[in-house]
């Protein structure tokens, strides 16, 4: 006990030290006047690329990429448990009774452990966008990771009963909210936890509901399910559903938390819906100093959008299916039969990096692609990218590759979405085989708007988001 509390303490130290803000003259924390956002009267963020200089809280710049890959590689691997719903379990322990009780009261200091079993959820790795997110009355604004495979919004609080890894500014605290308070064990949301996180609730000794959220890459937030009042800019919501984390471990970069954009009633995205409707849409910005792109919640100009239908799916409905038809390269489509691309289901997800094809598919554009750069020099493999070549993805001439999905939707990809610079010296096809699941990362993503009609069951595409 005497070593968890000094753990605790001396982690609170580190991150109550505020980290030093990159400021970059070409950085705005604005958003612009993106023009698939004109005349719309959605709520809109600005979105930064996580290895971005203009990033609230980038991850380190020497990040080599083979982390990137590494922690992507367990954020397909827990999304495919999910789909398996292969069990899991990860301990940790939580001094329960310090959330106080189900009322307006702050965390107390009274000591009791209780072991929390983890179930399966989806990597927050290196591949997550992040935007801000205000939280509490007074508002104060907090560095969130995006996620649309998830459900449940967390962050970190104080006192940060058992570990937080280091953040961007401070921790919130509960106590400074005069809006703020927890969940108790027989509210509905408490139930709802189970489906949001894929792990049982837990019940602390006064009654307050403790949620459980575990991803692929072994990182991990426990805490107390609570209610408060978000804002993001001079809009605001009162009650509010997140989790208020007192045991936060694993690779978040310098975040407070994550927003939570999955089909489920506790996230984001429901729970403004009344007030703003059942949409979203982003741009997802590449890394560079002066690029950004937006998270847009509410209306949208639907005229503007090639559609595709969301597919129905027993294996997770909470996740975002669609159905790829085909791939041309060079406007010459891939030698695979059509049923290749719909042998495994497709998920379109904001935070995986590199792409996942069934193995066909990805055998045929592979040799399509090095066919039509066969004059470039090739390079060896990278980790489980095999198709390389020599220099950097901007200076070389590529083949135009167009990704087509159910309903006549097509991502036509640049140089920027079909491969991806491992080092200064090699680029390579960003797309590997899949196992159990075909996947639409963000890489291919990147620029275009892409819009989740969740009302009307359809995904939209549409080239030029970020500009």
């Amino acid at each position: 006990m005497a070593l968890l509390r000094l753990l605790a303490i001396s982690l609170l130290f580190a991150v109550a030290t505020p980290v030093r803000d990159i400021a970059h003259d070409a950085c705005s924390s604005e958003v612009k006047d993106f023009q698939h956002l004109n005349n719309s009267s959605g709520l809109h963020l600005t979105l930064h690329h996580p290895q971005s200089p203009c990033s609230p809280a980038p991850l380190p710049a020497d990040l080599p990429f083979s982390a990137v890959l590494a922690h992507d590689g367990a954020r397909v691997a827990s999304l495919a448990a999910r789909l398996a719903k292969t069990p899991s379990s990860r301990p940790t322990l939580l001094d329960e009774s310090r959330a106080g009780s189900s009322s307006s009261s702050s965390p107390d200091d009274e000591s009791s452990l209780a072991s929390v079993p983890l179930g399966p959820g989806t990597s927050v790795g290196v591949g997550n966008y992040v935007t801000r997110m205000g939280l509490g009355t007074p508002a104060k604004s907090y560095v969130m990771v995006v996620d649309t495979g998830s459900s449940l919004t967390w962050l970190q609080c104080s006192p940060c009963v058992v570990s937080c890894h280091r953040q961007s500014g401070p921790v919130f605290n509960p106590k400074a909210s005069s809006s703020y308070t927890s969940v108790s064990c027989s509210a509905q949301q408490c139930s709802d936890l189970t489906t949001a996180t894929l792990s049982p609730a837990s019940c602390s000794t006064s009654n307050v509901c403790i949620y459980q959220a575990s991803y692929g890459d072994s990182s991990f937030s426990v805490g107390y399910l609570s209610k408060d009042t978000v804002s993001f800019g001079s809009t605001s919501v009162p009650n509010f559903y997140y989790g208020c984390g007192q045991d936060n471990e694993g690779l978040f970069g310098q975040s407070a938390g994550l927003i939570g954009l999955a089909r489920n009633k506790l996230s984001l995205l429901y729970q403004l819906a009344p007030s703003m409707g059942y949409s979203f849409s982003y741009c997802l910005p590449t890394s560079s100093s002066s690029s950004s792109g937006y998270l847009s919640i509410g209306s949208y100009n639907p005229g503007q959008y090639s559609y595709t239908p969301m597919a129905s799916s027993s294996l997770d409905d909470s996740l975002y299916f669609i159905k790829m038809t085909g791939i041309k390269v060079a406007g010459k489509p891939l030698s695979v039969s059509s049923s290749a691309y719909s042998s495994l289901p497709t998920i379109i997800d904001s935070g995986t990096v590199i792409t996942r094809l069934p193995t066909g598919v990805y055998s045929a554009l592979s040799k399509a692609v090095a066919g039509a750069m066969k004059g470039t020099p090739r390079a060896s493999a990278f980790s489980i990218l095999d198709t390389c070549f020599q220099g950097q993805a901007a200076r070389l001439r590529v083949p135009e590759v167009t990704m087509a999905f159910a309903g006549g939707a097509a991502l036509k990809l640049a140089a920027r979405n079909l491969l991806v610079d491992v080092d200064s010296a090699t680029t390579c096809l960003a797309f590997a085989p899949a196992r159990s699941a075909a996947i639409i990362g963000n890489t291919q993503q990147q620029t275009f708007s892409v819009v989740y009609d969740v009302k009307n069951s359809k995904i939209g595409f549409a080239a030029g988001g970020c500009s």
